[in-house]
């Protein structure tokens, strides 16, 4: 069972939607021991930093995800997610995130022409054929909607990359800790494909 972590994202229920179209057993919550007790834990995220870290500790849902994180436990972080598990972005200075990784999050800049958010979908380059990535293509395309980025301090975390304008860690993985960057619920079938590693990876 599956836990989607309830703090008022716009896309859970696209998640939910996405997890029992593979066949997986998924509820939506923000109980802590429901959380806790769950086999596996997605975070989605649409929002800024600084305002979901702000209702995620009014709901006390912050410590509740650190606690999942430090139980070994699978765990999925998808957009705004991702960008949680550091300490901090650019976004919304004040802010503290989970702080579980080293990085900077930074806001991607709008030269070239570029158009900010990023919004659509792009290549990945994968940089770990397991994982989230288990028998997928080596340059899929996903979809994304984000204005900021990770650039991760350890590389040796990064599972999948990207280019607009810059160069995005576009995916995580180290232990029992997965984000991405782009939303794979969004991304068709290699985003199910995406989703259903994670939800094998949660059965064992």
């Amino acid at each position: 069972m599956i836990a989607i972590i309830d703090y008022g994202a716009g896309n859970i229920q696209s998640v939910n939607k996405a997890l029992k179209y593979i066949g997986c057993e998924a509820f939506i919550t923000r109980d802590k021991e429901q959380i806790l007790q769950a086999d596996g834990a997605v975070l989605p995220g649409v929002g800024s930093f600084g305002d979901t870290m702000d209702t995620m500790n009014s709901y006390g849902i912050k410590d509740t995800v650190i606690d999942f994180i430090n139980s070994k436990k699978p765990f999925l972080g998808i957009c705004l997610g991702l960008q949680l598990l550091f300490p901090k972005s650019e976004e919304s200075p004040d802010a503290k995130g989970l702080g579980i990784f080293d990085g900077t999050i930074s806001k991607i800049s709008s030269g070239d022409g570029l158009k900010i958010p990023h919004i659509g979908w792009n290549s990945l380059e994968i940089k770990k054929n397991d994982g989230l990535f288990k028998g997928i293509d080596k340059n899929p395309y996903v979809y994304f909607v984000h204005s900021y980025f990770l650039n991760a301090a350890d590389k040796n975390i990064v599972s999948a990359q990207t280019k607009y304008g810059v160069t995005i860690d576009a995916a995580i993985e180290k232990d029992n800790v997965f984000a991405t960057q782009f939303h794979p619920e969004k991304s068709g079938e290699t985003g199910l494909k995406i989703l259903k590693n994670f939800a094998d990876i949660v059965k064992g």
